[in-house]
């Protein structure tokens, strides 16, 4: 991506005019998630360099906010991205079988993505809802309490629709 898609741009352009001159970095995780999705879900050097051209900041300082947080993806990634949450509640309540599921149904580990390029497989921390653990997310959908029966369902589902996680979260 060498810069924000004619749609994309008025929306880029009202989160820049949110911040004082001088404090345009305040929009970093916005303009990342608005390029992420338009660059097929993934920020590539290239794309995090304009982002930071616009912003007028040092490239280093988006690679730095980028590389902390696991909803931004430093290497292509299916078209569906599932994450499944890895810390203690979710872990005691099954996520480490729901993991197990998808790793064995998928035929990939977390961190890969299936040989057609359909599905990306993540473990991330904490999904905010430890109540209704375990969680998986995809894209900005949060599914809670999720068995290994639900989990089948919703894949089952993804493969039907050709599901895409990667979309723009401020269209």
């Amino acid at each position: 991506m060498t810069e924000f898609s004619t749609e994309s741009l008025p929306i880029v352009n009202r989160i820049l005019k949110q911040y004082p001159e001088g404090k345009q970095k305040s929009a970093l995780l916005p303009l990342l998630h608005i390029a992420q999705a338009e660059n097929q879900g993934w920020l590539s050097a290239e794309t995090m360099d304009y982002v930071a051209s616009l912003l007028k900041i040092q490239p280093i300082e988006v690679y730095e906010v980028a590389s902390f947080y696991s909803m931004f993806n430093l290497q292509p990634v299916g078209n569906c991205v599932i994450e499944v949450c890895q810390t203690g509640p979710c872990w005691l309540n099954g996520a480490e079988e729901l993991l197990a599921y998808f790793t064995d149904r998928l035929g990939i580990k977390a961190g890969e993505t299936t040989p057609d390029g359909k599905f990306t497989l993540k473990t991330v921390e904490c999904l905010a809802a430890c109540g209704n653990a375990p969680v998986i997310q995809v894209g900005t959908e949060y599914f809670e309490n999720v068995s290994k029966m639900k989990a089948e369902e919703l894949l089952n589902k993804w493969q039907l629709e050709n599901k895409i996680s990667h979309t723009n979260p401020y269209l």
